[in-house]
């Protein structure tokens, strides 16, 4: 027998009444203004390279936008990494991705098709610029790259496009002064295990599995990138804005950094899409990026870095207005 004080008036029990009043409160979000009718239908999110922090990061945020919006089908699109996710954009192929925001200001400055229609959700998390060579080699700056086999990154990657232009601030032309192998980071620390590569640039989020996980089979290190800053500032508008000067934590690979931060370079990652894209759905996606900062931050360290203080910090794009009405609602 249920006691009377576990009633209210009329004989029903608290724990359906709370369950109703939480799905009125559901519901009412949803349809005042701010929140409108719950977002539905598919959309694609074009992710980046096997063993890479894009491809691990839309994974969790498909799990995670499965239970925040159960209407909304989320699939995901292996790419190249930030160049191509932005040509998928705005070809209409995807409807949502993450990129390098040296990428996206690249694309702005060339005037590409489309450019005018990109939008942003959120600033992310930094991609610290890696360069790998094996625990005993001679390279110690980027210019002793010369003349070596050098993984660049895939074609269409925003590895390829740092890695130029940080050999060129080294004095170096990358399809001259070295041999470069245009491979993602799904091949190239296996090529540089097997003595197939003698150096490579990653640019993602800290700390990289595949990294880690060559550092538990193979002697490597990492080599200082910060002295090219002055040099890499100077080659066009958009690299000035993009990159700036960075520590690399001295606990991001403890196996590699033997407790020493790195001089290297950052740059930040956007959640983008376009400007025709639904603002309900926009929105919905956005709230879910940042309200899963910590579950998604216990997998992928990185996104322990999204924070809604910094979010709407999007340069060179700007807000999406559904991105506008959620960070709004966060603020009231």
């Amino acid at each position: 027998m249920v006691s009377p004080s576990a009633r209210r008036p009329g004989g029903r029990r608290l724990p359906a009444a709370a369950a109703a009043g939480a799905a009125l409160v559901l519901l009412l979000w949803w349809l005042l203004p701010g929140g409108g009718p719950a977002p539905s239908g598919s959309v694609v999110f074009t992710t980046g390279v096997p063993g890479g922090v894009y491809e691990r990061y839309g994974e969790l945020l498909r799990h995670q936008l499965g239970r925040d919006l159960p209407e909304v089908e989320v699939t995901l699109l292996p790419s190249q990494g930030s160049v191509q996710n932005i040509d998928r954009l705005v070809s209409g192929r995807a409807s949502f991705t993450i990129a390098a925001a040296d990428a996206v200001a690249t694309y702005l400055a060339e005037g590409r098709p489309g450019a005018g229609r990109l939008r942003a959700c959120a600033r992310l998390y930094d991609d610290y610029i890696q360069l790998v060579v094996p625990a005993g080699s001679p390279v110690r700056e980027a210019a002793d790259l010369e003349g070596l086999r050098v993984g660049l990154g895939q074609e269409r990657s925003g590895v390829n496009l740092i890695a130029g232009r940080l050999l060129r601030a080294a004095g170096l032309d990358p399809e001259r002064d070295v041999r470069p192998v245009r491979e993602g980071i799904d091949r190239m620390p296996e090529l540089l295990a097997r003595d197939e590569l003698d150096a490579f640039f990653w640019s993602g989020g800290l700390p990289t599995g595949a990294i880690e996980e060559l550092a538990g089979s193979s002697d490597i290190r990492l080599v200082p990138l910060g002295d090219l800053v002055p040099e890499l500032h100077a080659q066009a508008p958009e690299t000035r804005s993009s990159y700036r000067a960075a520590l690399m934590p001295a606990d991001a690979y403890p196996r590699i950094q033997n407790g020493r931060a790195i001089e290297t370079i950052a740059v930040a990652n956007l959640l983008v899409t376009v400007e025709g894209t639904d603002d309900t759905l926009t929105e919905g996606v956005t709230r879910s990026v940042i309200n899963s900062r910590d579950r998604i931050g216990r997998e992928v360290h990185a996104a322990q870095k999204v924070d809604l203080r910094t979010a709407i910090y999007t340069h060179p794009l700007p807000l999406h207005s559904g991105a506008e009405r959620y960070y709004r609602s966060a603020k009231s």
